[in-house]
């Protein structure tokens, strides 16, 4: 019953937000308490599943939205989004726009999580995007899946570390397997998102026109400046992974776990953004300036990813990630076990990384059993449960909403492209491991 009111409840959302044109927020909240309610979870559990839902997603990530949608506005406003997308598409053509997002979000959500890359990258997506006169669907969802391939399957993010940790996988095999399969991966999502998500148009920035683009164009910074908001935040976020790789030690490695946190990198980069106007004035840093207006435009992102992770929240606490483990953790499906239970576990609760763990968990005392007992078999382990964590992205992510929000898309929309576009990568994944693995 749990599964078919989990079923019930993705249906009612998309209904209440595309038929009845209810705000996602509110649809989220009702549909969570519903379910909690129906799934017959005490009311004490549900009020402090949606509080701690709602907290600690917005606890994680609620700052880097704001940060982000502030740098976004004054590179936008300045021309410093357009001096990059100039420099970009004459290094890769008009018609390349998609493939140079899902590269850069590849490499990005390597050392930084899906949501932050993608609230970093995206206002250079839109640039690009305007600059090629393409359709943002397919530029977004490109980047999205970039995001989502190394962020599930190439360590050092942290769900990959944890899974191979758990399942004493070694960390470099599991890293040189898991960037070709990967990679594989992501050459279909990118297929999917050029040939199927690019026909359906979104305006990259309906609020800039012609006119108004040339006029910015004019007042642009140089290369070098307008770069300094991106490439700074990830320089110290990656600086910050290799301390920790290389377990530095003392001034230096305090130093660099500070800096390096997303928070504090993107506020630099906020700092950074500063420089981009030709005359900064405290105008700009008011409530009816770029910051009022950046905020203002965050609020609606924040409620909704905010209303996702207390939908995720409920059903987590639902038990709804239990039950499909002990039903799939049954059948012998070889590589392919690994892979539907994260899957199942990952459309239930909405978090790839707690698919990767909870996954790992219960698969590390049955890998013998199942076959996987040398370091390959359990690096092949590590990275079907990684493939399997991609699957399927939808409104109990808040990744979802980060992407469907920041892209202009509705939520029929964002299932059709970016749920979609996860079942591809995932599934493609688990296509190019399984073939590996008969090679091998």
């Amino acid at each position: 019953m749990l599964i078919l009111w989990l079923i019930l409840s993705v249906v009612a959302i998309v209904g209440l937000t595309t038929k009845l044109k209810v705000h996602p927020f509110i649809a989220l909240l009702l549909v969570a308490l519903a379910y909690g309610f129906v799934a017959g979870m005490p009311s004490d559990v549900i009020i402090t599943s949606v509080n701690e839902g709602f907290g600690k997603t917005l606890g994680s990530i609620g700052l880097l939205i704001v940060l982000g949608v502030i740098i976004g506005a004054f590179m936008e406003s300045s021309g410093a989004a357009y001096t990059i997308a100039d420099w970009v598409l004459s290094k890769v053509g008009r018609k390349r726009v998609p493939q140079s997002m899902g590269l850069m979000g590849y490499l990005v959500s390597i050392p930084v999580y899906a949501d932050s890359g993608f609230l970093l990258l995206q206002p250079l997506n839109k640039s690009l995007s305007k600059k090629a006169k393409i359709s943002l669907s397919g530029s977004a969802i490109a980047l999205a899946m970039g995001l989502t391939a190394s962020h599930t399957m190439v360590p050092p993010t942290p769900g990959p570390i944890a899974a191979a940790g758990i399942l004493e996988a070694d960390l470099g095999l599991v890293l040189a397997l898991g960037i070709p399969v990967s990679l594989f991966a992501l050459f279909f999502a990118i297929l999917f998102a050029v040939k199927y998500v690019g026909r359906t148009y979104i305006d990259p920035n309906p609020q800039i026109s012609e006119k108004e683009l040339a006029t910015i164009h004019q007042a642009a910074p140089r290369l070098g400046l307008s770069a300094l908001p991106i490439l700074v935040p990830i320089g110290l976020i990656l600086l910050r992974s290799l301390s920790q790789a290389l377990e530095w030690q003392g001034m230096m490695s305090e130093c660099t776990n500070f800096l390096g946190t997303p928070f504090v990198a993107l506020l630099i980069g906020v700092f950074l953004a500063l420089l981009l106007p030709k005359k900064l004035n405290c105008e700009m840093l008011s409530s009816e300036g770029l910051i009022g207006k950046a905020i203002m435009s965050a609020s609606s992102i924040l409620l909704i990813t905010g209303a996702g992770g207390i939908f995720g929240k409920v059903l987590q606490n639902s038990g709804i990630a239990d039950l499909l483990a002990e039903v799939l953790s049954g059948v012998s499906l070889g590589i392919f076990l690994p892979f539907l239970l994260a899957a199942a576990i990952k459309s239930a609760q909405g978090s790839s990384t707690v698919a990767l763990i909870t996954t790992a968990s219960i698969i590390a005392p049955l890998s013998t059993t199942l076959g996987f007992v040398d370091d390959w078999q359990k690096a092949m382990l590590v990275i079907a449960i990684g493939a399997g964590s991609a699957v399927v992205s939808h409104a109990n992510d808040s990744f979802f909403w980060v992407v469907t929000q920041m892209s202009g898309m509705d939520v029929k929309q964002g299932y059709r492209m970016h749920s979609l576009g996860t079942l591809v990568l995932g599934g493609s994944a688990i296509c190019g491991l399984f073939i590996i693995d008969m090679l091998f």
